[in-house]
């Protein structure tokens, strides 16, 4: 396995990044917070424009019809810059499951997302574990019944993937969000965030992706938030390095104090941790290997743990200034916590590891 992206990877990335330093900038990111909107959609259009939205999506829907290696690639960068776009909700939680598993007429959707003209996403969250919510057939129709939690940009998509157990195991009802009661969930990074009820909410057996659908979307799901993460982390020790080099105590750079390159030095190696772990997670989820699941789930775990601590070092670093929310560190800290719950925490990550041991033992 190599773990250097090759050069249209590498490509794609020169320009997620170039595009997103020129957009994504402090003060555009200042003013987006005042403003109280959901998502910037300059930077949401720009990265449209720029084909990056659609990179990974099927070329019959205006896409590059790249992998997901790519779409980590994406996310990454975008979580580098933590850019207030639904590029995770719409990509990660529903088109690529939708491209993968969906109907000609579903897939019709994803020519209007590479546009940027909509939003996409999907509820894979429920309280406690695993998928409750219910899908009972009724002649050409399903009565989908339960509760999803913390479903990012519902309110702002145009439709929304509902996992449900079918009697034939777990299914995606690709549903109009208009169709849908939604209750807004307050999220520390500002993103919106909504509780869907679905009390016997009727839809379409066309509305139904095809079988394996499930499997495509938890694991995209994941990868995606993994990946975000690590262009969180990446962003954030760019950050604080480039605040050591020139904040002076006692008349000394603070990266001239051994303590503080030592700290640094323990943020890297979470950083790059996750980094192997994340791309060796993509590459079995682009393969298809069979251990793809527990490797996505140590992956997760260093995405909830060892790289929040990271960021709680970060922090530290920068002083009272760390804490400071008109200061860039906030908006890496928010954000790798967000994703850190919408992957469930550091412990159900710990819990899957230890059921793929067992099963292997």
């Amino acid at each position: 396995m190599d773990f250097n992206l090759d050069e249209a990877q590498r490509d794609l990335e020169g320009l997620a990044t170039e595009l997103l330093e020129r957009e994504a900038t402090n003060e555009r990111l200042e003013a987006h917070d005042k403003s109280g909107a959901s998502y910037d959609r300059a930077i949401w259009k720009a990265l449209a424009q720029a084909g990056l939205i659609g990179a990974c999506l099927p070329e019959e829907a205006g896409g590059a019809g790249l992998g997901v290696i790519e779409l980590a690639v994406v996310l990454r960068a975008i979580g580098a810059h933590v850019a207030p776009v639904p590029a995770y909700a719409s990509l990660a939680l529903a088109a690529w499951t939708i491209a993968e598993h969906g109907s000609a007429e579903q897939k019709a959707l994803l020519g209007p997302l590479a546009e940027g003209e909509i939003v996409l996403t999907g509820a894979v969250r429920e309280p406690g574990d695993g998928v409750s919510t219910t899908a009972v057939r009724d002649g050409d129709t399903y009565v989908l019944d339960g509760v999803k939690t913390f479903v990012p940009y519902a309110s702002e998509a145009s439709h929304i993937l509902i996992p449900a157990r079918t009697g034939d195991g777990i299914g995606v009802f690709l549903v109009p969000a208009g169709a849908l009661t939604l209750t807004a969930h307050p999220a520390a990074t500002g993103e919106p965030m909504s509780r869907i009820a679905l009390d016997g909410l009727r839809v379409g057996a066309d509305t139904l992706l095809a079988g394996g659908a499930w499997d495509t979307l938890r694991r995209t799901a994941i990868a995606g938030a993994i990946a975000t993460v690590s262009g969180v982390i990446d962003g954030a020790l760019k950050l604080t390095t480039g605040y050591i080099k020139t904040r002076e105590q006692f008349g000394r750079a603070l990266a001239e104090f051994q303590a503080v390159t030592m700290q640094v030095g323990d943020v890297y190696i979470a950083k790059r941790a996750l980094d192997v772990a994340l791309w060796a997670g993509v590459w079995r989820l682009d393969e298809q290997t069979a251990d793809v699941d527990e490797v996505l789930a140590i992956a997760a775990y260093n995405a909830c743990d060892p790289v929040v601590k990271a960021l709680y070092t970060c922090q530290h670093l920068h002083g009272g200034i760390g804490l400071d929310v008109t200061y860039p560190l906030h908006r890496y800290f928010a954000t790798a916590k967000h994703y850190g719950h919408l992957l469930g925490g550091a412990e159900a990550q710990l819990d899957a590891i230890g059921s793929f041991v067992a099963q292997e033992a």
